[in-house]
């Protein structure tokens, strides 16, 4: 049954794994995936490396290797658990295929095991993960503009996602943010982010950590009047963000966002919008602060990264 489901779930997104396949950072990361394999089966290279099959056979992968590799299918099963988009799904795999190509390797040859590592190291620090460039009705904000739009308008709700581009995370929550906001962005309830990897003003003064070990990013807080009424996740006394999961039903859950999307209709109406978008309720006024995949005006572009 979970390989029948598997096969399905790879059907249906086979449009958007398609796309994956026509940009660099994921063929380079495919490749790095593969390497060992491709080593060990390699005519002309393969008979000359060292092997513990009591056949003898080189070319073919030994008992320790297969070992290494069911674990490494263990590990990104249990992974992939708590894995929300496909991104991540894919963005695992990739990165404990590299872990396991890294031990591969310096067991086979230490000389090979050193050029992999390089070689990742080198792709780390000159290939990005694509950013999300797909549409949603979202507004960019920097250090100068978050608080005057939090406090123009105390009848409207805020969503903000503080983000940081280094972070898988945040990447991978990217797609779901936006697909949040074309569900319920109307000019009562509006979603807006900011990216504290690069504002670090910002984080100081909402008291979110960029540091990978607390854990915060991205984080999501609602702000009512400019006022933070709730975030997600939660931070403990040791600074430590409480597991949460960032999933769509998570988020209009525990952000009432449903409730808060009715009660915004009221406002929409009281100001004279017209009916168009996906909720059936788009602003004229803000008609082109909400435009999709272009840049706001006053407010930070996702381009722009």
């Amino acid at each position: 049954m979970g390989l029948v489901t598997g096969i399905v779930s790879f059907l249906y997104h086979f449009p958007q794994i398609y796309k994956w396949l026509l940009k660099p950072y994921y063929i380079i990361s495919f490749l790095l995936t593969v390497t060992f394999l491709a080593v060990r089966k390699a005519p002309g290279l393969c008979e000359h490396l060292p092997s513990q099959r009591e056949d003898g056979n080189s070319c073919e992968l030994d008992w320790r290797e297969w070992e290494i590799m069911m674990f490494l299918c263990a590990i990104v099963m249990m992974k992939n658990r708590r894995a929300i988009t496909l991104e991540q799904h894919i963005g695992n795999i990739f990165l404990f295929s590299k872990v396991a190509n890294v031990i591969l390797l310096f067991r086979l040859d230490i000389r090979l095991g050193i050029l992999y590592v390089v070689i990742c190291l080198a792709f780390v620090m000159t290939c990005k993960p694509p950013l999300y460039m797909g549409p949603e009705y979202i507004k960019y904000f920097n250090e100068q503009t978050i608080d005057e739009e939090l406090n123009r308008d105390g009848r409207v709700t805020w969503i903000v996602e503080f983000y940081a581009n280094w972070s898988a995370d945040c990447q991978s929550f990217a797609p779901v943010f936006a697909e949040l906001s074309l569900k319920y962005n109307c000019a009562g309830l509006r979603f807006g982010k900011v990216d504290i990897g690069r504002y670090g003003e910002v984080s100081e003064k909402n008291k979110i950590s960029t540091s990978p070990l607390a854990k915060q990013l991205p984080t999501l807080v609602l702000f009512q009047g400019g006022c933070e009424i709730m975030r997600r996740p939660m931070v403990d006394n040791k600074g430590r963000a409480v597991s949460w999961t960032f999933t769509e039903e998570n988020i209009i859950r525990e952000f009432n966002l449903n409730e808060i999307f009715q009660k915004s209709k009221k406002l929409n109406k009281g100001r004279g919008l017209k009916e168009d978008g996906p909720n059936g309720l788009e602003p004229e006024e803000d008609s082109n602060e909400l435009e999709m995949g272009n840049e706001t005006e006053g407010s930070e572009s996702k381009k722009d990264k």
